[in-house]
């Protein structure tokens, strides 16, 4: 996610019925991508077995995360189209981005100051200042800056990726999304086994944030010129270094960034093969390539190469998890005109804020259950289970209903006071 995404992207609150009808099965995707990433980071904690059993075999944190990408590349480029400003698309993913990351990052401070929790990674005071500027990118897991709150790190791949729509919109190629999803698809299988990792943060450790916060910048208001030599400069001022990052310097390592990233092209190439804009037969193939060189690259054995060129490679539990996670975004593709259960909905209306904070909470009830509640009996950890369940859910509504919308309603007023005429952008043939 991040929509964890992970990050929230179109909701039905305030809709239409026939709107909030036709979306309910994204939110009920959303909310069963979230209670599974819930599951697995609770497992260590409270339910050890399991963890000794299936987790050699299926990553459940992967497949929520997975199913949480899908969801984003179906939805957000298709936001971006529809307001038809890169101004107005950034104006929405910084306000419903932030104030719930902020309340998370709060949280976190105030718990390991506290000692309730497990604290923050020493290596984030290190540098304060580049940690502190690498989050406010929410690229920290590419620049070599440890995740202040571990579920971070999948808001950096969301970044990734609206950084790049937002420069295939401005480019006028924002409707040849499947064979974007082709390419970056061979690239995970290929450029992840020949290009080594952690390149860019050995060589220039203290310099590579502050570069990549400046190029980023200057190339997002580049592409929010008026002159369109400006908007193409800032094109390839923002796909290159994020392309160079995502490639050379990320924690996963290449073969998983790149497969993230080709997953959610291949979800937006999805919504165009549903609405007629790409052409059905050529553009289904392209797609499945996706999840099938996934697969090829969870499951090939690592050589001594690949694990230089990965220090992280993947294996059959990643592999079982794309797959699953893939099965279950079309399941709900194929039942979408039907009425989703409420109980996979509504978590999903707050799956942000539910995504952010469930570590927090279950630090905190690692804390006080004695630091090792997996050897308590059986019926005292599932009392524990029950209150982590409720509470997570609880914080989640409260910082929904307090911090999130609140922050979105104001982030509506203010790109409707000051709406500026959209950028020309060419309008590509059908592909």
């Amino acid at each position: 996610m991040p929509t964890n995404p992970l990050t929230p992207t179109e909701s039905t609150i305030g809709a239409p019925p026939e709107r909030a009808s036709r979306m309910g099965w994204l939110d009920a995707l959303r909310g069963l991508a979230a209670l599974v990433v819930v599951f697995e980071h609770s497992l260590d904690v409270l339910l050890p077995e399991i963890r000794r059993t299936a987790s050699p075999w299926f990553d459940f944190g992967r497949y929520g995360v997975f199913v949480f990408f899908l969801v984003s590349g179906y939805v957000v480029p298709f936001s971006l189209e529809r307001r038809g400003s890169v101004r107005r698309f950034w104006a929405g993913r910084f306000f419903r981005l932030y104030p719930a990351w902020c309340v998370s990052l709060t949280l976190a401070l105030a718990l390991g100051a506290a000692g309730l929790s497990y604290g923050l990674p020493p290596a984030l005071g290190e540098r304060p200042w580049a940690s502190a500027l690498a989050h406010l990118t929410m690229l920290q897991d590419l620049l070599g800056v440890p995740n202040a709150v571990n579920v971070l790190w999948t808001l950096s791949y969301e970044m990734v990726f609206y950084l790049l729509i937002t420069a295939m919109f401005v480019a006028g190629v924002h409707r040849s999304s499947a064979r974007a999803a082709l390419g970056f698809g061979m690239g995970a299988a290929i450029l992840g086994v020949v290009l080594p990792s952690g390149l860019l943060a050995s060589r220039w450790p203290a310099g590579t944030v502050l570069i990549a916060a400046s190029l980023l910048a200057g190339g997002l208001a580049a592409m929010l010129s008026h002159r369109r030599a400006a908007r193409r400069a800032g094109v390839a001022v923002v796909a290159v270094p994020v392309l160079a990052l995502l490639v050379l310097n990320s924690r996963i390592g290449a073969i998983e960034s790149l497969c993230i990233i080709a997953t959610m092209f291949a979800g937006t190439a999805v919504r165009g093969i549903q609405e007629g804009r790409l052409r059905r037969r050529p553009t289904v193939a392209m797609v499945a390539a996706v999840p099938v060189l996934s697969l090829v690259a969870g499951m090939r054995a690592p050589t001594s190469w690949a694990l230089y060129a990965n220090p992280n490679p993947l294996g059959p539990d990643w592999s079982t998890a794309v797959a699953a996670a893939w099965l279950t975004f079309l399941a709900g593709l194929a039942l979408r005109h039907r009425a989703m259960p409420r109980f996979l909905v509504w978590p999903g209306l707050v799956s942000y804020s539910l995504y952010l904070l469930h570590p927090l909470v279950i630090q905190l009830i690692w804390h006080v259950a004695g630091r090792d509640p997996g050897h308590l009996p059986g019926a005292v950890r599932a009392g524990w289970g029950v209150v982590l369940v409720a509470a997570v859910l609880g914080s989640a509504a409260f910082t929904h209903r307090y911090v999130e919308r609140p922050a979105q309603r104001f982030g509506r007023r203010l790109t409707a006071r000051h709406r500026a005429a959209p950028a020309a952008v060419p309008q590509p043939a059908r592909t």
